[in-house]
């Protein structure tokens, strides 16, 4: 299980090279070292959407993880990782994880369990 609030809490804007582009650096509070994590948008996507902020997860994240995010335990339903063309190269524009309360969760698969029965 990740955990958003304990291990990697904090994050730091980082100018660009050249040209006014921030970027999101996670950082280890203790030893201010950047790790192997990175920062994802979270969207609660439960309608109405509602967005979290940004959160720091290791790179390899997937559908079906469980997260805590302030004291609420949510279910990884898609992971995005969109890219954007710029100089004849794809370069990474935003990371995004999609979520949805654990509990919530259970009960659409249940609910889609029941219609491919049906």
């Amino acid at each position: 299980m990740a955990m958003a609030s304990a291990a990697f809490p904090s994050y730091k804007l980082a100018q660009g090279a050249g040209f006014l582009q921030q970027r999101i650096m996670c950082v280890r509070k203790k030893d201010k070292e950047t790790d192997l994590h990175h920062p994802f948008e979270v969207v609660e996507i439960t309608p109405p959407p509602r967005n979290l902020g940004i959160r720091c997860f290791p790179s390899n994240i997937h559908c079906g993880e469980s997260v805590t995010i302030e004291g609420q335990t949510y279910t990884v339903s898609a992971v995005t990782h969109r890219y954007q063309l710029r100089k004849g190269k794809y370069e990474p524009r935003e990371k995004r994880l999609d979520v949805q309360r654990t509990g919530r969760y259970i009960l659409n698969l249940y609910l889609n369990d029941l219609l491919e029965k049906s």
